[in-house]
């Protein structure tokens, strides 16, 4: 799925960046800068091709004995649920993923570009490389979190009351008012 994932995400990035990006001597194209629109392109082009498998991997592993297996999974979901339910949170998950996936590539392009006015150096190490690679990640994290653990809720069916906060919104309400605002920063540390 990673594979999926990274192949989906690169090549919408790139293509959006190229796209938008002006050429030497050219205007901006937009008043924003195009790897932000670009990482936020990328990361819903990425999710959208492989959410129905983010959907089965979750509840495998939240409702462990109720299937046999992968593609035994898809088969119970699609037929006593419908083929809906394979996109059930994605809402939360897009929602999640353009700001997550925008500041992500935006910050790791800005710090890149900080790293080479500052050390004056076009090649970037690396060590560098991976430094800047979790600056940014912690960054795209930290801002979105909320967001994933309203996802992960969704997907597995865990509403607060009942199955009828099906809407993001709904559902983030919700829970916010049951469990107040420290249940979506718990967990942060370990995933940033």
């Amino acid at each position: 799925m990673f594979v999926v994932l990274s192949v989906c995400q690169l090549f919408a990035y790139d293509t959006v960046n190229k796209n938008l990006s002006p050429k030497p001597g050219e205007q901006r194209k937009l008043p924003i800068p195009a790897s932000l629109v670009a990482g936020a392109c990328a990361g819903v082009s990425s999710t959208i091709c492989t959410y129905p498998l983010e959907l089965l991997k979750t509840r495998l592993t939240i409702e462990r004995g109720v299937y046999n297996g992968l593609f035994d999974a898809f088969l119970k979901i699609v037929r006593e649920e419908g083929p809906a339910e394979l996109y059930r949170g994605l809402t939360p998950s897009l929602i999640g993923v353009i700001p997550y996936a925008a500041t992500n590539y935006y910050a790791y392009d800005t710090l890149r570009k900080a790293y080479r006015k500052i050390f004056k150096q076009e090649k970037i190490g690396n060590i560098e490389t991976l430094l800047i690679g979790s600056a940014a990640g912690a960054i795209s994290s930290s801002a979105t979190f909320p967001l994933e653990v309203a996802r992960k809720h969704m997907q597995v069916g865990l509403s607060v009351e009942d199955r009828s906060t099906r809407m993001c919104s709904m559902h983030l309400q919700a829970y916010l008012s049951k469990k107040g605002s420290k249940v979506y920063i718990e967990g942060l540390v370990l995933a940033a």
